[in-house]
């Protein structure tokens, strides 16, 4: 079932189908063959950058940042010192950019982060932040265009600006209508019975505040 609580957290790749490499959820691959057709005849090779991520990929993304080994970062992109703050501090710092494992969008197959493909050599490493994409940056003209012509084909982006939870993130795109339906499927009680599940960093924190964290979080986002 495409919303089965394995699917909805990421623990399931049934409902996924391959899409010029990456793992795309399989309602989405007829509107993405049509934006991808579109964008290349206005100049652009929209491609995908991160699809579909498991709960294990996410998983393993958390312990990294909340023990200190891959850096966070703040709105303005500038790297947190995670010493000093208190377990739920640690959580909301790393949840501006990195969803606890069984809550990321990515799980769902809808989304993924985009760039363009002809504007970079195959040397250059895309690091998903916010001077590629604004004024200036490599991906600014796709980006522009995606914001202008997007919704035709069913897309949009749930993080178009900052509402105090996740930070704006002009790279990361939607399908509108199925990851929706993802959203009404997906609940507090269904992420926390997985949780329990499993052993990870801040562990106690994410259970102690998991409805206010899902109401920043997950819930907060352009309708």
């Amino acid at each position: 079932m495409i919303f089965s609580s394995e699917v909805l957290t990421g623990q399931t790749e049934k409902h996924l189908v391959e899409f010029h490499g990456s793992l795309v959820n399989w309602a989405i691959v007829t509107d993405l063959q049509s934006l991808t057709i579109a964008a290349k005849k206005a100049g652009f090779d929209l491609a995908i950058a991160s699809s579909f991520r498991d709960f294990d990929r996410q998983l393993m993304i958390w312990q990294k940042k909340y023990n200190g080994i891959n850096p966070v970062f703040d709105i303005n992109d500038d790297p947190i010192e995670l010493n000093g703050l208190s377990d739920l501090e640690k959580c909301q710092a790393i949840m501006l950019f990195s969803a606890i494992p069984g809550a990321s969008r990515h799980h769902w197959g809808t989304d993924f982060d985009f760039y363009d493909k002809a504007a970079i050599t195959d040397k250059y490493q895309i690091r998903l932040q916010q001077d590629e994409y604004s004024e200036g940056g490599r991906f600014a003209a796709l980006t522009a265009w995606l914001d202008d012509n997007m919704a035709e084909f069913g897309f949009y982006k749930p993080y178009d600006e900052y509402r105090g939870g996740i930070a704006a993130e002009p790279w990361h795109i939607s399908h509108k209508s199925t990851a929706d339906m993802m959203l009404k499927k997906f609940s507090v009680k269904k992420l926390e019975k997985v949780l329990k599940q499993y052993d990870f960093a801040g562990k106690e924190a994410v259970l102690a505040n998991l409805p206010e964290l899902y109401k920043q979080f997950i819930t907060n986002i352009n309708v």
